[in-house]
């Protein structure tokens, strides 16, 4: 039996818990626009969100300041995810849709902002035809992350989606696609398309919401993938490194020879003051002079400042180590 829809496409307004937020979302089922109405692939995307906040990439101390685009945003539920956790969020459609975008966007900020939300960022509304220049100028990339749900039902949609999401990106942008299989044909081209420019990974079902989620929806995780010869390059820097390396280390063979020598040459020197010192101290025993002895040998013990590179004080070692605690805190190893 087939699992039941999560929203009808009927209804005129949809009420949704987001992290801990009611949420109101005005539909228009009477539009001739597909993008009036809440699709299911937003509510898993979001949900999703919800699920993995707790820790890791997607918790607030990850994305607080985050920049983050949302494409075909539709009535906006997948951008309010990602500002609830502290992105700030650039939500955005064609003109016909805005209107509608706009009110969620006004009716549920006032809602969180009454609640004083400690992790809320913050949440706009824009005009985004992909593939227009001046719409993409506008927003101003590069972006951290690319959001969309429910973004592609037509082949011709495929290029333009794709040469957008370039526009937005940066080196380190990350994209996340809520998508639902209605067409296979258009779903394989969409993979094929998004496999050639894209690292891309499909989230488990187990990584998803146990209620809020479909056989025939899935979420995608993209990177960019390294430009053409970029492996080749990073060898020849390897290589360069090593060289480098190589002749540091005649560098500092050649120190070590001379600090050896400048050792030795002192050893030698010590050697001699030590057997004048103890012709010194014979010849005073010899004409009892035992009292300007004394005063001597004094003069020599008196403390010598430890080097810096000697053995460190307790109070050292514990500061160090604090230090060190301090800038390994949010670094997790794995």
């Amino acid at each position: 039996m087939e699992p039941d829809r999560l929203n009808s496409p009927s209804t005129f307004t949809m009420n949704l818990e987001v992290l801990g937020h009611d949420l109101q979302f005005a539909q228009d089922p009477n539009s001739k626009h597909l993008g009036t109405t809440v699709w299911d692939a937003s509510l898993v995307f979001v949900k999703f969100l919800e699920k993995n906040c707790r820790k890791g990439r997607f918790s607030p101390a990850k994305l607080k300041g985050k920049r983050v685009i949302e494409l075909g945003a539709g009535c906006g539920v997948a951008g309010f995810g990602m500002a609830l956790l502290g992105c700030d969020v650039v939500t955005t459609d064609q003109v016909e849709v805005l209107p509608l975008l706009m009110r969620n966007v006004e009716r549920n900020t006032s809602r969180i902002t009454q609640m004083n939300s400690d992790t809320f960022g913050s949440i706009e509304a824009a005009e985004l035809s992909w593939g227009d220049k001046d719409h993409i100028r506008a927003v101003g990339p590069p972006f951290d992350y690319i959001i969309g749900t429910d973004v592609v039902y037509k082949e011709n949609l495929l290029e333009p989606l794709l040469q957008t999401m370039f526009a937005l990106s940066g080196p380190k942008t990350t994209i996340l696609i809520g998508y639902e299989i209605r067409s296979t044909s258009v779903h394989e081209q969409m993979l094929q398309m998004w496999r050639r420019n894209f690292d891309v990974k499909t989230v488990p079902n187990s990584k998803m919401d146990s209620t809020y989620q479909h056989p025939d929806i899935q979420l995608y995780i993209m990177t960019l993938k390294p430009p053409e010869g970029y492996a080749d390059n990073a060898v020849e820097v390897i290589d360069e490194k090593d060289d480098e390396l190589e002749t540091g280390e005649e560098e500092a063979a050649k120190v070590i020879d001379q600090k050896v020598d400048e050792v030795e040459t002192s050893a030698e020197n010590t050697v001699k003051v030590i057997g004048e010192k103890d012709d010194e101290v014979e010849s005073s025993k010899e004409k009892g002079e035992n009292s300007y002895l004394d005063e001597e040998v004094e003069e020599d013990c008196e403390p010598v400042t430890r080097p810096q590179n000697g053995k460190l004080t307790d109070w050292e070692a514990r500061r160090y180590g604090s230090m060190a605690a301090r800038l390994l805190h949010d670094i997790k190893i794995t």
